[in-house]
């Protein structure tokens, strides 16, 4: 159809932001402070090269403030758009304007384009669209999803289990089984499992629309490689379309929210990772979808010299979240995903971006991290930080905000290094009881601490105990990526083994690792697969690897079956124990200085272990209300953890009621011997956790 160019009154009201269906046509309305022109282009079908209609909105009559915006009755659901925008180019502002860029509006509600995962054919980047077939457009999508049945569950951080995986990583092998492997309705299908697990919370990698091609347009062998983990995000309000059985008419939306209501109706929170510290736009002169062509230095931070992006992320570019305009973007999206999307959380990938100011200094108390802790919609999500970045900032503990809780990094090296003797047992206390050196902080708690093994990021908790270098060469950057210092051992062997002493150990530290996990103050975080061995042969950075690699391998449940038991056991334990949910750092003493909340003990008899040298050491939790500040009694718990190689010797301490105390489990073979002669004595196996309880 001939192109036809239109100049239509706007609506009276400029907002809300997107392509927002109404009665008689479709309301636009898109941010740019410096563009001079800007042109609306609607297109009929996904894979049109040239729009059916354009429409130009002029500054005087399509304008308020930095808003553009027009009606256009003709418009309808279902069909897609696209802009382009005119303006100053380069110099010292670091405009980049180009009339001949498509641009996607960043409050697309869905992305289309690309038909399925891995379509050579799809995304294609580029300053200029001379052929824009493949483009991605934005869809004019009408919300009529019936939320039947939905309820906010909103599991308190006290009792949350956390559970990480990737969507298409979870089913993506043969072995899954799943009639729709890689996808939103993959995920359901394993529903089962994750309820049989006892996990309470599901955290998925970005779902947030990105081009999983990007590596494609490099020359080399990296262009065999996918953006598998989504660290790149093209569209903040979009759903990724490959994750969907279909995508061409905005199915992604419906079947993300099928996938959220079924997790809600078996009784799984749904969080997302979110990345709101750089985009897929990369570099200065990279592609460009979006954000650069419609107000690059708003959008991102810009060097003086306006040629150059300021780059804390290691990715290009980073984002200006700081910005009034940009922090009024990501609260915007953030309450979108919650009110409309019913995800229940967030975590933020190198959330110390967002405490960085326009200039990138880091702020004391920057605005958009306030703005989230005390936005009304969002006070009742979860909201995690990656409080780390990658120019050097490290605010595990300082992230300026009591509202946030944080990946705790300084936990999984630290407990890595206990299990492999590298760790005193001051600091494997420390980190058991909640980190308080890091978060006893007035009105703070132990659950500002997310707890972790193991993450996408790094090891599986089975190569951690496999592998004691980084084997990164499927990455084709000659092992130069991915972090040097895994806090790991192989336990004799590098990689794979049929040696039967090694494997034992193996098993024995995975359980270890498990055990401290589950029993340490926080909020515990699982990375999917980890419950059964998972492997990424020793690749600690398997962000491109859209293979046997990255994708969970179910056989291993089979396999591993006697791990996967275990599993359930410490998850069902934690569950049923308040003792190990406290909202509030131990005293050491209860209020008249009778009955310390915790007490240490040292084997052979020592009231106290050997902090700085010691390998061994058991505590008692005392499990009454009084202590947890739950409103309930628990059991008391006598927890035993003996890293070094021989065996040791622990006094069960006696009851204040004369109750015995009980074996709950071990990661022994076989249970301890226990000496009952005079007071009880208990002999543990080295390399070990055991633990008992009394009422």
């Amino acid at each position: 159809m001939k192109k036809r160019e239109h100049v239509i009154p706007s609506a009276p009201v400029p907002l809300p932001f997107g392509a927002h269906v109404v009665d008689q046509g479709v309301h636009f309305s898109i941010f740019s402070r410096h563009a001079t022109r800007v042109w609306l282009m609607l297109f009929n079908q996904a894979d049109d090269e040239t729009p059916v209609e354009e429409f130009e909105l002029r500054p005087d009559s399509n304008r308020l403030g930095d808003l553009w915006h027009l009606h256009v009755p003709t418009a309808r659901p279902g069909q897609y758009y696209l802009y382009r925008m005119a303006g100053p180019r380069h110099g010292a502002a670091g405009q980049a304007y180009d009339p001949d860029q498509w641009l996607l509006d960043p409050y697309a509600l869905a992305v289309v384009g690309q038909k399925k995962w891995g379509d050579r054919e799809g995304i294609v980047p580029g300053r200029k669209i001379l052929n824009g077939r493949r483009f991605p457009k934005g869809l004019i999508l009408k919300d009529d999803f019936a939320w039947e049945g939905d309820r906010t569950l909103r599991v308190p951080l006290s009792q949350t289990v956390i559970y990480e995986a990737s969507v298409r990583g979870y089913t993506a092998h043969a072995s899954a089984g799943a009639r729709w492997p890689g996808t939103y309705r993959g995920l359901i299908e394993k529903i089962p499992h994750l309820q049989e697990l006892g996990i309470t919370t599901l955290e998925l990698l970005p779902i947030q629309e990105f081009n999983e091609m990007e590596l494609y347009w490099e020359n080399g062998p990296r262009r065999n490689l996918r953006n598998f983990w989504g660290y790149s995000t093209m569209a903040f309000f979009a759903p990724h379309g490959r994750f969907a059985c279909a995508n061409q008419r905005g199915e992604q939306v419906r079947e993300f929210k099928e996938m959220v209501l079924a997790m809600h109706k078996a009784g799984i929170e749904v969080i997302l990772d979110v990345v709101f510290n750089h985009t897929a736009e990369g570099g200065m002169g990279g592609q460009t979808y979006s954000f650069r062509g419609i107000d690059n230095p708003i959008y991102y931070m810009v060097e003086e010299d306006g040629k150059t992006y300021k780059n804390f992320t290691g990715c290009g570019n980073t984002v200006n979240g700081n910005h009034p305009v940009v922090r009024d973007f990501i609260l915007h999206c953030l309450r979108y995903w919650v009110l409309h999307m019913r995800v229940d959380g967030f975590r933020f990938d190198l959330a110390t971006i967002l405490a960085r100011g326009r200039d990138g200094a880091l702020l004391a108390n920057p605005p958009v991290i306030e703005q989230i802790a005390d936005d009304p919609v969002l006070r009742g999500v979860k909201i995690i930080a990656e409080a780390w970045d990658a120019a050097g900032a490290y605010q595990v503990g300082s992230f300026p905000s009591r509202r946030w809780s944080e990946w705790n990094g300084r936990y999984r090296d630290d407990i890595r290094d206990f299990w492999r003797g590298a760790a005193t047992l001051s600091t494997f206390a420390t980190r058991l009881c909640g980190s308080p050196d890091l978060y006893d902080r007035p009105g703070q708690t132990p659950l500002k601490s997310v707890n972790y093994i193991a993450s996408h990021d790094g090891f599986t908790l089975a190569d951690i105990v496999s592998y004691a270098e980084k084997h990164n060469l499927a990455n084709c950057e000659d092992n130069r990526d991915g972090d040097n210092h895994n806090h790991s051992d192989n336990g004799g062997k590098e990689g794979p083994t049929n040696n039967p002493a090694i494997l034992a150990r193996r098993h024995r530290r995975q359980k270890n690792l498990l055990a401290t996990l589950f029993l340490s103050q926080g909020v515990p975080m699982l990375l999917g697969g980890d419950e059964f061995g998972r492997t990424q042969q020793g690749n600690n950075n398997a962000y491109c690897q859209d293979n046997e690699i990255s994708w969970v391998d179910w056989n291993l449940l089979q396999k591993n079956r006697a791990l996967y038991e275990f599993a359930l056991q410490l998850i069902a334990f934690r569950k049923s124990h308040p003792a190990l949910w406290r909202e509030r750092f131990f005293q050491g003493h209860d209020r008249a200085g009778d009955f310390p909340d915790i007490r240490w003990y040292g084997p052979d008899g020592a009231p106290t272990p050997d902090w700085e040298k010691g390998s061994a050491l058991a505590c008692r939790i005392d499990g009454r209300a009084e202590h947890t500040g739950l409103g309930r009694d628990d059991d008391n718990l006598f927890l035993i953890f003996n890293a070094g190689d021989s065996p040791q010797a622990f006094e069960l301490p006696p009851n204040d009621n004369g109750e015995p105390w009980r074996l709950a489990w071990t990661t022994q073979d076989r249970g301890p011997v226990v000496r009952a002669k005079g007071r009880p004595v208990v002999l543990v196996d080295g390399q070990s956790v055991t633990v008992f309880t009394t009422r």
